[in-house]
């Protein structure tokens, strides 16, 4: 099955590696910010991992539930304290395959362009739209685009060398579509590696029709979880979406 629509493939590939050093954000900004914003209500968490978000958020007193397309993700997850209790259910996230009502939906760390097909990103608004109470929130983080940054990404990227090993990245952008594909290939004694990853990424403004052609409005927007104010030059924002 094609990356584009293997809804599992990020888990099996990043599984084993994912709470791992590895330059990823530390989730207790978000934390705090989904804390509040779930109002105390019962919440859904699309992607849930390895619960690096969802564990600390339900030792707040929140009850988490989880959606996760990797089994693999999920065993990481119950290995960890507390991880066996989470109520999680596997498939794709598009599908949002739980019942409601939920106080609050999220979907952080750029994981709605893990959705690799418009489609299947309209389908997860709607299916969100779904399971929410009237008033509930949908939470989404991702990056903004920036064109000017794919000229360069398609370079070949050197990404480590070593007397044993080379690693090197590179891209390759539909910009119709806004698709990429990125593939990380490995050199060593073993052989040649590939580890493909690929997104559909989108401007905030798109994301806000989208959610607007599922019932929800925009009802706040930071560049950040310190709630800086997002403007023209934000690169990233977290967005509070409320059905109804």
């Amino acid at each position: 099955m094609s990356v584009f629509d293997d809804p599992g493939h990020f888990g099996r590939l990043w599984a084993d590696t994912y709470d791992l050093p590895s330059g990823l954000p530390d989730p207790a900004l978000a934390v705090e910010f989904l804390a509040e914003k779930s109002g105390g209500g019962r919440v859904l968490e699309l992607a849930i991992g390895t619960g690096r978000v969802a564990l600390p958020l339900a030792a707040r007193g929140v009850t988490v539930e989880g959606v996760e397309a990797s089994p693999e993700m999920v065993a990481k997850l119950r290995a960890k304290p507390g991880g066996a209790d989470l109520p999680v259910a596997i498939g794709d996230m598009a599908d949002v395959p739980v019942n409601g009502p939920y106080a609050m939906a999220y979907l952080i760390f750029n994981t709605l362009f893990n959705l690799v097909r418009e489609q299947r990103q309209a389908d997860c608004f709607r299916n969100v739209a779904r399971v929410l109470a009237p008033g509930g929130a949908f939470v989404v983080e991702t990056y903004v685009p920036n064109a000017a940054d794919f000229d360069r990404d398609e370079q070949v990227q050197p990404y480590s060398i070593t007397e044993d090993s080379v690693r090197i990245r590179l891209h390759r952008y539909d910009r119709a579509a806004q698709t990429f594909l990125r593939q990380t290939v490995t050199f060593n004694n073993a052989g040649v590696h590939l580890h493909p990853f690929a997104m559909r990424y989108m401007w905030p403004e798109q994301i806000d029709e989208m959610a607007g052609r599922a019932g929800f409005h925009l009802a706040e927007r930071y560049a950040d979880w310190d709630r800086t104010p997002f403007g023209s030059d934000s690169t990233s924002h977290i967005s509070v979406y409320r059905v109804g």
